[in-house]
């Protein structure tokens, strides 16, 4: 029984934990009790944080750069944010219009946080990532989730955008390249929806941009308000050093936007955690400053990695997976595997069972789709090396021959 001490806040009651989160607690318990797990589950590079990022952080602390920072983000940090978004997204922009957050995480809650009011809507095309819809309902909106099928490419039409939007529309939340598809969204499709969101001039828009240096195929990446600068006046283009540097762990995110935003966020985050990590603040400059080195030789890996993945998942009795085109994840579907029984006597009802089952009796975590709002699929981070990637598809291939 709940006592009344016990009472929480009510949006945060009907909040669902992470469900990525969720499988990797799984398994460390699984670790714990000394099975051998393959996790394909974390959303993070496997390589480590480039040598000159870490010596800059040395140096940061052996020079005293310790203390509280602004709340903002120290101004070196900033400008080489601005110099950043000008150079690889053409956008004109100064220090004054960027804000350091902990964690690209942060950026978006706070943007939502700041600007949402009860009743208020956000449009998310799903799959999506697993927190939009959580971070919507706790600061008091409403997600309006639009479904992008495989004959979409998983991505997000100007049809469905314009059916999609309601006078309640205060977002939305476009994620490119997509977690968990690898989806692109190219210039063409972007300035397709840029004609729906320019009709529709109370629309703000979170272009989630973390993932832009993880694409393939010599593609080139675009940004909404790069394609289409007359909705620059209301999109926040996030982005950070997790992804593109191997950096998860130093909690740095950025972003650029109208300064009546940026400044209501900055008031939000100033009562809430203050400046990020000053040592994470100078480490991330090394990493904008200095040599891109990095970035083209982790792409190169991943794009290796992608092919080796999809090539093995389609040889999978059960499964089926396109080739993304970006990120470091393969979506998979596994309707071929539902109504199924495994091994071990587990009937597969969804994908969940399936992800559930993969863990269990094969020793390999992923995801299942339905967390990411579309199955039957399973999201499977190639963040590992090749040896591990055939290690965990021959368990996954033994598993799905043997189903009855």
């Amino acid at each position: 029984m709940t006592t009344d001490i016990q009472r929480l806040n009510q949006r945060l009651a009907s909040a669902q934990p992470s469900a990525t989160y969720r499988i990797i607690d799984r398994v460390a318990e699984r670790r714990a009790q000394g099975a051998k797990i393959i996790s394909l589950c974390a959303g993070e590079p496997d390589f480590d944080t480039p040598g000159h990022v870490r010596e800059a952080a040395i140096e940061a602390i052996e020079n005293g750069h310790t203390r509280y920072t602004q709340v903002a983000g120290v101004r070196s940090l900033r400008e080489a944010v601005a110099a950043k978004f000008r150079r690889e997204n053409g956008l004109d922009v100064t220090w004054q219009d960027t804000l350091v957050c902990n964690g690209g995480k942060q950026v978006i809650y706070n943007a939502l946080a700041a600007t949402l009011n009860e009743g208020d809507q956000v449009i998310i095309p799903a799959p999506y990532w697993v927190s939009y819809p959580e971070m919507v309902q706790l600061c008091g909106g409403e997600a309006r989730i639009v479904t992008c099928e495989a004959n979409t490419g998983f991505k997000l039409t100007a049809a469905a955008l314009a059916e999609a939007i309601t006078p309640r529309t205060r977002w939305l939340i476009l994620n490119s390249p997509s977690n968990p598809t690898g989806a692109v969204y190219s210039r063409e499709e972007l300035q397709a929806l840029a004609e729906v969101l320019l009709a529709n001039p109370q629309v703000l828009i979170l272009a989630d941009d973390i993932y832009e240096h993880l694409i393939f195929d010599d593609q080139t990446f675009f940004t909404l308000a790069q394609v289409e600068p007359g909705l620059a006046a209301r999109t926040l283009t996030m982005n950070g050093v997790s992804k593109a540097y191997a950096m998860t762990g130093w909690r740095i995110g950025f972003a650029t936007g109208p300064r009546w935003l940026l400044e209501a966020m900055e008031k939000l985050q100033g009562q809430q955690t203050s400046g990020a990590s000053s040592i994470s603040q100078q480490a991330a400059l090394a990493a904008l400053e200095g040599p891109k080195d990095f970035i083209h030789e982790s792409r190169a890996v991943f794009q290796s990695r992608r092919d080796l993945m999809v090539e093995l998942l389609n040889s999978t009795p059960g499964l089926e997976c396109v080739s993304p085109a970006g990120a470091f994840y393969a979506f998979a579907s596994c309707s071929g595997l539902i109504g199924r029984t495994s091994p071990g006597g587990r009937v597969l009802h969804t994908d969940e069972d399936v992800a559930h089952a993969l863990l269990d009796e094969a020793d390999v975590a992923v995801v299942h789709g339905s967390a990411f709002g579309l199955g039957p699929y399973i999201r499977i981070a190639y963040a590992l090396d090749d040896a591990s990637l055939h290690k965990a598809c021959d368990a996954i291939k033994t598993f799905c021959s043997h189903l009855r």
